[in-house]
């Protein structure tokens, strides 16, 4: 679709005039080409630039002018919300009922304030869209080179960069308090809280830009927003979490962590906020195959940054590492001990390998999740981004350190050459369960991942993509998805009553709108939900809200479909746990089923192999063997019992029983090699039991046949 026709179509009604006029700029160059026989002139490029100006200033104006009026709204309600609960508390119980319409009163305000979001964010990032569109189109047909020029102009006046966490963080906080009715839920927020070991099912996706804001607003109607201190005003950098990954020049851990061998192991380093922090986690994380009966874990411990390098290179033991540890006495004997076999592993492991810092990557995110309650917990990384870390050309980027000092949070890192940086196209969804707890997802979670604003991307990795991109030549074997970065994941909706949606009365011209009725409301996020003690529970919406059922998407790959991703989804389908049917690849996915890697690169397909599958493989084998002795046996018999008809009978089974043996044979050795490579190779056997039934008809009927012409 034409971005003209797409303007149109994503208008939204009240902000309509204050768009820019993309296809009056449009039909402006063409008029100016048309009187001067395809000439353009300084006379008409002044014209044209003195348009652009206007347009600049008037979605400049209009966004600051609601933006204000968004943040006036917020702190009407943080005043309201705040004098609603506190009162609530202290009110008879006869009056309990006004309250709870007071309360559903603040749900529909903000609900209305969360829809005003949703669309300044959609209006910003059009006229955006819009800007660097009619300049692409301006050079491309005048000549005259205008993108570079007018590109500080719209920096002057970025109306675009507005940043929407600071209000979503305010509205997750008073949605929060009104859906719980003043009894938000309480406990342990801090980055990492005590959750030194932790097993999760963790699933990714990949969200378009233009879906970010809308994504955030529809999840922090079921999940806060969780703040790791409460006590400050959030700024940008309280998001920001930065990791170092460490390997060596074999790339080892790529290799292992993409190939998904067991015991796979990925070392780094980890902070949260700036440059500044005072305290850094060394985390190991090891992937662990299903038939080990364990799995696969995240684990962690506390530094200070101060004796970071010391500690990586083995100046700085374990045992110094958690002196004040274990002084303070704040955890027991064993969980000390704990953390240090793992502080003990993790050093003799770089040193023995001789590791060093690789690849950084960084992100801001926006994590969702009831404070102390780890259940469910949704994150989603914006900004990412991976760095150079390495001195594999012989730049040496850390000059010994542990980590590079010319950059910190400033995405997106400027100053930095361009083969030292990857800017990721998108943002990262992860859901993560707990599943050892055995809870079912929620069905809005299940909603949600099949909606159109996510994109199912099956053990994406920020490492793997980071060290593929930025270290081509050291890596042969890349991750299925990086020959398909060129291709555009935004979906149209599959549900028009999906998403953020404002619900008025169609008479209903004011600011804030009444809204509709509850027979009247419809499926979707636009809702007001009720109150929610639980990650599961939505318990007074239930009766309001008409979920869309979901369905259980089972992936059929057709047999002669042989391609790597039909692969990847059969591999994916096959291995995931039936109560979590919402992390399978859904329909509809915008990844091509058939596609080529680069010259001189192999594409990885995770296989797994559990040790049962050697045992199959033999015991098919011997099955086969078997067989070839009944037809040996046969041969045998015929050949010292019967006449001369059988004596030629006897050859037809001993021929068949030495080809069952010589292809029974090729067959266990082809499979053994497939198997010990993790090979994502047809296992299953289409032509030998055909053939061996072949012969053996073959057999019989010629001995029939001489039979009878005796």
């Amino acid at each position: 679709m034409k971005f003209g026709e797409t303007l149109k179509s994503s208008l939204i009604k009240d902000y309509s005039y204050y768009y820019v006029q993309y296809d009056e700029l449009k039909y402006l160059i063409k008029k100016g080409l048309s009187k001067s026989n395809n000439k353009w002139t300084n006379n008409l490029e002044e014209e044209f630039v003195g348009q652009l100006e206007q347009e600049l200033d008037k979605i400049f104006n209009f966004v600051k002018l609601k933006h204000q009026e968004i943040l006036r709204r917020i702190k009407d309600s943080e005043t309201l919300v705040f004098t609603t609960v506190e009162n609530s508390k202290n009110a008879p119980e006869e009056e309990l009922d006004l309250y709870e319409q007071d309360f559903e009163d603040l749900e529909e305000e903000l609900s209305d304030i969360i829809a005003d979001v949703h669309d300044l964010a959609k209006f910003t990032r059009l006229n955006y869209i819009g800007f660097q569109k009619i300049l692409k189109k301006h050079d491309k047909q005048t000549h005259f080179i205008l993108k570079p020029i007018f590109s500080a102009r719209l920096d002057a006046k970025a109306f675009y960069k507005d940043n929407y966490d600071s209000l979503i963080v305010k509205l997750s906080t008073l949605y929060d308090l009104v859906r719980t009715r003043g009894n938000p839920v309480k406990g342990d927020s801090a980055a990492g809280g005590s959750m030194q070991n932790f097993v999760r099912q963790t699933t990714k996706y990949w969200v378009h830009p233009d879906n970010i804001t809308e994504l955030k607003l529809i999840i922090l109607k079921h999940l806060p927003v969780l703040v790791f201190n409460s006590n400050k005003e959030f700024e940008q950098e309280d998001s920001a979490i930065t990791s170092i990954y460490y390997d060596n020049k074999n790339m080892d851990l790529y290799y292992g962590r993409l190939e998904k061998t067991e015991g796979a192991e990925a070392i780094r380093i980890r902070w949260y906020g700036g440059m500044n922090a005072d305290t850094v986690f060394v985390e190991r994380k090891t992937h662990r195959e299903d038939w080990t009966g364990e799995k696969s874990v995240k684990a962690r411990f506390p530094i200070k940054e101060k004796n970071t390098n010391d500690f990586m290179s083995g100046k700085f033991t374990t045992g110094q590492v958690f002196e004040k540890m274990r002084k303070d006495g704040r955890k027991s004997t064993q969980e000390i001990d704990s953390l240090e076999r793992l502080a003990q592993e993790v050093q003799y492991r770089v040193i023995k390998d001789k590791m060093r810092p690789v690849m950084r990557s960084f992100y801001n995110r926006t994590a969702f999740q009831l404070p102390g309650d780890a259940r469910v917990r949704i994150s989603l990384d914006t900004e990412l981004t991976m760095v150079r870390e390495d001195n594999f050309d012989g730049v040496d980027r850390t000059n010994g350190n542990w980590r590079r000092m010319d950059i910190g949070v400033n995405y997106p890192f400027a100053n930095l050459p361009e083969k030292d940086v990857e800017r990721f196209p998108y943002a990262v969804l992860e859901v993560k369960l707990q599943t050892q707890l055995g809870q079912e997802p929620p069905n809005w979670v299940k909603e949600l991942v099949s909606s159109h604003l996510v994109e199912a991307v099956p053990k994406f990795s920020k490492f793997i993509h980071g060290c593929a991109t930025l270290l081509p030549e050291r890596v042969d074997l890349i991750p299925f998805w990086l020959p398909q970065m060129n291709i555009d994941i935004k979906k149209p909706k599959n549900d028009e009553t999906y998403g953020i949606i404002r619900q008025r009365h169609n008479n209903d011209d004011s600011s804030t709108g009444g809204y509709l009725d509850e027979e009247e409301l419809i499926s979707g996020s636009s809702f007001s939900t009720g109150a929610s003690n639980s990650y599961g529970a939505t318990n007074n919406a239930q009766n309001r809200i008409s979920f869309s059922s979901v369905n259980n998407i089972e992936q059929n790959i057709a047999d002669k479909d042989d391609s790597l991703l039909g692969k990847l989804k059969l591999f994916w389908n096959k291995y995931s746990t039936p109560d979590n049917s919402f992390n399978k690849v859904p329909d509809g996915t915008v990844f091509e089923t058939r596609f080529k890697a680069p010259p001189g690169k192999k594409i990885s397909v995770p296989v797994r192999v559990e040790p049962k599958v050697y045992f199959a493989t033999e015991r098919t084998f011997l099955s086969w063997l078997s067989i070839a002795m009944i037809f040996g046996a046969t041969a045998h018999t015929l050949l010292n019992y019967g006449d001369t008809v059988s004596l030629i009978a006897s050859v037809g089974f001993f021929l068949t029983a030495l080809l069952t043996i010589f292809y029974s044979t090729g067959m266990y050795i082809w499979r053994v090699i497939n198997i010990r490579k993790k090979r994502a190779a047809r296992y299953d056997d289409q032509y030998g039991p055909r053939g061996i039934c072949a012969a053996l008809a073959l057999s019989i009927f010629v001995s029939f046949l001489f039979r009878l012409l005796h």
